[in-house]
């Protein structure tokens, strides 16, 4: 025996109880026919298995149905009224029953709230519950729900599989609907967990049952109007959505994109009711589409002359055909018994919802198959072996076995069947009917990259659309930019930020920005890092160009002078105060010229040990040059006056050793400086943001203020030594020049200090190369400009009398 457990009808009547008299029974109204469809498909099922040889033979099955009206009390009823052996028989087997009144195996029911007090009723009887349409998560706790399993995938994988869904068409910003049972509340949390886990938040999620008074309804009505979110998600049952549709309608919320579970989506009352268009283009998850030869005629060959004296059935047969056998009014036409189905059209004679026959096909035959194992069933079965609730329940949940139509049909360690649907779209055909297209399919046993598979050709969405909608609470960030939370929003509401200089974000929707390497920077769209301009004082540039040029004007210059002072080197001017010192001195500017060029370029290894200690030697050579000349001027003064023979102290070989022993102090310091801590090529990326700066690192400080203070010492003790042999009584005395050429070269390295240290770059570079040049052009203008002129255009005044300061006597 067999019991069956279905919702005959979808509602009741609320009555308010006053509590003083005893309750009266639960009165039942709005007729299912999907609980008759699905009663007559167990049925067709015991019958097939009644008929066969192959199959418990000598054995029959026999059953008894219950309707629950969608109650949770009237579903208790009915499990306790099974599992007692209640004689209580809805519809009972024509065939006599010598077996016990308890029922093997319960069949149904469709609802997971009711499926849920059915298992936890019978559960510690062990009486197996098998249904057809409960997929509520909760009910794969077998330590809560030892005795239940089902023919239809647990919502665990549908509510994953409808956020993969979600993530893939990029609707980011949705809104959720759902039925206030064990349902659409477990099934609804599931998905907003795994859609919080892919990036998708929802707007709002509200609940209502069908028996939920209308100004609830009202009210979700009032939040989808309110909503900028263009996505629904409806994970209701087929009732729910028809009374949720109905109001939809009266307020003509269309044009949004409506994802639906396998509670509603291929049921075809459903899309009847979708006559303003609420629904059109919806997607959504369903059983695969299957097909059981025989159980269509089956069901259309129903006739109430079987069942007469049953009040319910009566009533289903006056619904299917809108007549009454008895106590007609005006308007109703007689029942006769004999109608013919085949005649009608409305949702008992819609066969849209076969797959869940076929679940209900599955469950009856595999109850079948484990009686048929128990009772060691051959050609006959042993019908002596004492049946047991526990051993039944056992060996169900270890068949395995293929229908008929070669479905595989077995339960995994949870009481669940595989998990695999079909992804259908609601399109509107030529007629105006709704067709379930068949646009993907969703397998969860396969690697998670492959679970979903799509065809976009196929797809028609909301108002008949064939782009896929919006459905973002912030456009995405292009790149570039960064994610920036809006206060008090879910994570899907953000602005966009541009990237800050040096940083970018080269993806969409970055929630921060990289930066870049210190060699690259931010090109003006912060979405890729372009290599930095790098900078140094070059040759091509207009200061570089004109630096060299005065550079190599002022080597000409002083080999012009050397030139001239050559072709007079016997005259008296020249060989007056040393005329080996003045060529030294004229060399040694002309190598304070050109080591200028070496700071010109781009720096390198050789060229920053270069520049500076060159260009420290030189100096250092030059100005021991003049010190040695102004020493000349002051001493040959001094051997002037009676008794002085100073002369001979500082003669030329005493001049040439001052001259070298002063440059070789520097040359002991810049060697000590490049042996210790020589200057190198440094990228400095801290100066300027967008741009590297090629320079020359000191390597050690010290090395380099010492260098230029050896120098400003020998520069401040010759301007000093000149300074007081500026009076003394010589026509030409090169004293004077001498004083006013160090007070430039003094003045230029003071100011040049504040100068290089102020200057970023190349400009501190230049700054160098200025004061070099500077103090350079001081000197050979100031010394050998004047002499030069004598020579060339005042050739009279270049002789010894005149120099010496002697007036001839008339």
């Amino acid at each position: 025996m067999l019991g069956g457990i279905f919702s005959f009808h979808s509602s009741w009547k609320d009555r308010e109880e006053t509590y003083t008299h005893k309750p009266l029974p639960l009165e039942c109204n709005s007729l299912n026919f999907r609980g008759f469809q699905y009663a007559q498909a167990m049925l067709f099922a015991i019958e097939e298995i009644n008929n066969i040889t192959n199959l418990l033979p000598g054995i029959s099955l026999g059953y008894k149905l219950y309707d629950t009206c969608g109650s949770i009390a009237r579903s208790v009823r009915a499990a306790l009224a099974l599992a007692n052996g209640n004689d209580v028989v809805s519809a009972p087997s024509a065939t006599p029953c010598t077996k016990p009144a308890q029922v093997q195996a319960v069949m149904g029911e469709q609802s997971s709230s009711l499926s849920i007090a059915i298992a936890t009723v019978i559960g510690p009887f062990h009486i197996p519950l098998i249904s057809h349409y409960a997929t509520c998560a909760c009910l794969s706790d077998k330590t809560k729900y030892p005795s239940f399993l089902r023919t239809i995938p647990s919502d665990y994988y549908q509510s994953r599989a409808l956020a993969q869904l979600v993530k893939h068409f990029g609707w980011s910003w949705v809104g959720a609907i759902r039925t206030n049972d064990d349902y659409g509340n477990s099934g609804m949390a599931t998905f907003t967990e795994s859609a919080r886990q892919l990036g998708i938040c929802l707007e709002y999620s509200v609940s209502f049952f069908r028996t939920d008074p209308p100004d609830k309804i009202l009210k979700i009505i009032n939040v989808i109007k309110a909503s900028t979110s263009r996505v629904i998600i409806a994970f209701l049952s087929a009732l729910d959505m028809d009374v949720l549709i109905h109001e939809l309608s009266h307020h003509n919320l269309t044009g949004y994109q409506w994802v639906g579970s396998e509670g509603w989506i291929f049921d075809s009352q459903t899309a009847e009711l979708n006559g303003h268009h609420i629904l059109d283009g919806a997607i959504g998850l369903s059983i695969p589409k299957a097909h059981v030869r025989g159980m269509t005629e089956f069901i259309m060959n129903v006739k109430p002359l079987n069942s007469s004296g049953n009040e319910m059935f009566t009533e289903f047969w006056e619904a299917l055909f809108s007549c009454k056998f008895k106590q007609l009014t005006a308007k109703q036409r007689e029942c006769t018994g004999v109608e013919d189905l085949t005649q009608v059209h409305n949702s008992f004679t819609d066969m849209s919802l076969m797959p869940i026959f076929n679940n209900v096909y599955k469950g009856v035959y595999a109850v079948a198959h484990a009686l048929h194992s128990i009772l060691g069933c051959n050609e006959t079965c042993n019908d002596k072996v004492q049946l047991n609730p526990l051993t039944i329940l056992q060996r169900i949940r270890r068949i395995q076995f293929k229908t008929k139509e070669g479905d595989k049909v077995y339960f995994n360690e949870d009481g669940d069947p595989a998990a695999e649907y079909e992804i259908i779209n609601w399109q509107r055909a030529e007629s105006g009917f709704v067709e379930f297209v068949t646009v993907g399919l969703y397998d969860a046993s396969l690697p998670a990259d492959k679970q979903l598979n799509l065809h976009y050709t196929s797809l028609i969405w909301a108002q008949n659309s064939k782009q896929v909608p919006v459905s973002v609470c912030s456009e995405n960030c292009p790149p570039g930019t960064r994610k920036v939370l809006q206060k008090g929003k879910p994570v899907c509401c953000f602005d966009c930020i541009r990237c800050a200089e040096g940083e970018i974000s080269n993806v969409a929707d970055s929630v921060s920005c990289v930066r870049c390497h210190p060699e690259f920077w931010s090109n003006e769209g912060r979405n890729a890092c372009v290599k930095k301009e790098a900078e140094f004082l070059s040759y091509e540039e207009i200061m570089g160009a004109l630096l060299t040029t005065a550079s190599l004007f002022g080597t000409c210059m002083t080999a012009v002078v050397a030139l001239i002072f050559f072709r007079n080197r016997k005259t008296p001017i020249v060989r007056a105060n040393n005329s080996e010192l003045s060529f030294l001195l004229l060399f040694s500017l002309t190598l304070c010229f050109l080591c200028s060029l070496s700071f010109i370029g781009r720096p390198s290894e050789w060229s920053c040990m270069l520049r500076h200690t060159a260009f420290g030697i030189t100096f250092v050579l030059c100005i021991s040059c003049v010190l040695g000349k102004t020493m000349v001027v002051l001493m040959a003064f001094r051997a002037r006056l009676p008794g002085r023979n100073v002369m001979k102290w500082f003669g030329p070989a005493q001049q040439r050793l001052s001259v070298l022993g002063f440059t070789l102090i520097q040359v002991i310091i810049c060697i000590l400086w490049l042996t210790i801590s020589p200057p190198f090529p440094f990228k400095n990326f801290e100066e300027f943001k967008d741009k590297i700066l090629l320079e020359c690192a000191l390597g050690s400080a010290v090395g380099f203020w010492a260098v230029l203070g050896y120098i400003g010492v020998l520069a401040i003790l010759c301007f000093i030594l000149a300074f007081l042999a500026r009076k003394l009584p010589d026509n030409f005395n090169e004293a004077k020049f001498i004083t006013f050429s160090m007070l430039i070269f003094c003045t230029v390295w003071i100011t040049f200090i504040p100068a290089y240290v102020s200057s970023p770059g190349k400009f501190s570079v230049a700054v160098e190369i200025f004061a070099i040049l500077a103090s350079s052009f001081g000197l050979l203008i100031c010394i050998f400009i004047p002499k030069c002129y004598i020579i060339l255009y005042k050739p009279e005044k270049n002789t010894k009398k005149n120099i010496m300061g002697k007036v001839e006597l008339k």
